[in-house]
């Protein structure tokens, strides 16, 4: 199978892009710019274009049998603040690539929705996908936005999508600006000696799941025939100061964050329910919180180094 990855230079996406070709795939990658941390792989056909220019989407388009379909210009914790360039990036850039795809005859694609926004407050944790859809943020109202669109396509004209609603990826060649990922955030401000600062006094939990996992089962399931939404996550929750806890085993730093106001956006309790991918891809993640953080660690001070 020949699989196109938008976003495939990116954090997820270099990681979709490993795990395809541990499978024997054909990969084909579309992003605005090379990998900020490695040269490119030799046997992947790299294409670099905007999401919005359509010509060059359909380039990218043409010849391959299925889409991953990576691409977000927002992050959930800064989509609130300009909701209306959120939807036309995403939400328009989304319904302009299925118009591409139906042009060229192409119906599989996988999106990669957001676990952690697109359920809001939730009812019950773990959360199930049969769960309400409530989102209290603008990044996970689009996202919840986009999976109707993929599924009115599904309807009307013959779309096969599946959806990998990922809770908080990390780890490696994952960029660390502040914006997205805590635990990169937190090792790079150890790593510079600066002050970790906290929303709210730590008790928020979220579901932190290694990038090489929720690579595999993205990998696995465009790859499938299923269509639907799968949760993607380790299936346990860690607060925000149990992280700390982990980072300062890991790191062997003395680590005294400043506790700052909490914010609207933050859904208090957040764990997926994962028991769906399990029993329909035989999949499991595999790296347990501490060992990943401890891969990370390793990978950001060679950074450092290099």
């Amino acid at each position: 199978m020949k699989v196109l990855v938008l976003g495939g230079c990116g954090f997820i996406g270099s990681h979709v892009v490993d795990a395809l070709l541990a499978q024997g795939q054909s990969v084909r990658v579309f992003d605005r710019a090379p990998e900020r941390f490695r040269p490119a792989l030799r046997g992947v056909d790299y294409r670099l274009g905007n999401f919005s220019d359509r010509m060059a989407l359909i380039d990218a388009l043409s010849g391959v049998d299925a889409v991953v379909h990576l691409v977000s210009t927002t992050f959930p914790g800064t989509a609130d603040l300009d909701p209306k360039t959120d939807v036309i990036d995403n939400l328009a850039g989304t319904i302009s690539l299925l118009d591409c795809m139906g042009s060229l005859g192409l119906t599989r694609i996988l999106f990669l929705s957001s676990g952690g926004t697109v359920y809001g407050i939730p009812d019950a944790v773990p959360i199930p996908e049969t769960h309400p859809l409530r989102p209290i943020s603008s990044y996970g109202i689009v996202k919840v936005a986009i999976e109707n669109y993929l599924d009115m396509y599904r309807r009307t004209r013959g779309l096969s999508p599946i959806i990998i609603r990922a809770s908080n990826p990390y780890g490696p060649r994952q960029g660390h600006r502040g914006v997205q990922g805590v635990i990169t955030t937190f090792l790079s401000r150890v790593l510079a000696d600066e002050q970790i600062e906290i929303w709210g006094d730590g008790s928020v939990v979220r579901d932190y799941l290694h990038v090489s996992d929720l690579a595999s089962l993205c990998a696995t399931a465009i790859c499938s025939k299923q269509v639907g939404s799968y949760n993607a996550g380790s299936g346990a929750g860690t607060s925000i100061n149990g992280v700390l806890a982990v980072l300062r085993q890991v790191t062997g730093k003395t680590i005294n964050p400043v506790y700052k106001p909490g914010r609207a956006l933050d859904v208090p309790r957040s764990v997926l329910d994962i028991s769906k991918a399990r029993q329909d891809f035989d999949w499991l993640p595999n790296a347990d919180l501490k060992k990943g953080v401890a891969e990370t660690w390793e990978w950001m001070r060679d950074c450092d180094s290099a």
